[in-house]
């Protein structure tokens, strides 16, 4: 039996990145988030438009994508609550937020250096994305008092890093599954994956390879 309700959230689980972004001033930021999804080489991510993220993401257009495994919550929890925007506002100060400027030290996170983007990369993330700006998007904009407040951003990868031990044996360019273990907010709690599948995919037949035209 269904019955109807009305979540202030729905987030019925998806992984958690932990975005780098440059401030002004040359040093880094880094923000926890779980609002996104790939398809070819894109990443579509949404934003608090007044974030800090947000603000050093549309002035540099780069970010590394950085995504934690189950092992890393105690460092997502220490980044949890903090914000790079000096002055804070009233909404993240209802919810407990403060301003951290040196997230890297907050968090115990070592940075990287990156290719590609002057964002630096995180060490302790086994896959690590060097992405640009490709698209903004305003959300909402049919309600006149939150149009804009939230941001679609759509990412180009540009570079992929992963560790070695992930890479499925036989394959350059292929991640195994059974080696991955994404960190994953279910309705702001954390969750790691089960070991086993949960049943054999019949999508996993078709070679990954042939998805190759729709990497541009």
């Amino acid at each position: 039996m269904h019955t109807t309700i009305s979540p202030a959230i729905l987030y019925w689980g998806s992984i958690v990145v932990l975005i780098t972004t440059e401030n002004e001033d040359g040093t880094p930021n880094i923000a926890p988030m779980s609002s996104a999804w790939w398809l070819g080489h894109r990443c579509m991510i949404g934003l608090d438009a007044s974030s800090k993220t947000t603000e050093n993401l549309l002035r540099t257009k780069q970010c590394v994508l950085n995504l934690a495994t189950d092992s890393m919550g105690a460092n997502i929890n220490a980044l949890s609550h903090t914000t790079g925007t000096e002055i804070v506002n009233p909404s993240k100060l209802t919810r407990g937020y403060r301003h951290v400027k040196d997230k890297f030290g907050v968090s115990g996170l070592t940075p990287t250096t990156s290719d590609l983007v002057t964002p630096p990369g995180i060490k302790e993330c086994p896959v690590q994305m060097e992405s640009e700006l490709a698209g903004v998007h305003k959300m909402m904009q049919d309600v006149s008092d939150l149009s804009g407040a939230i941001l679609a951003i759509e990412l180009k990868i540009l570079r992929v890093h992963v560790e070695e031990s992930l890479k499925l044996e036989g394959h350059e360019n292929r991640v195994d599954p059974d080696k991955w273990h994404p960190i994953i907010s279910n309705f702001q709690d954390l969750y790691g994956l089960n070991e086993d599948k949960a049943v054999v995919s019949k999508l996993a037949t078709i070679q990954e390879e042939l998805y190759r035209p729709f990497t541009a």
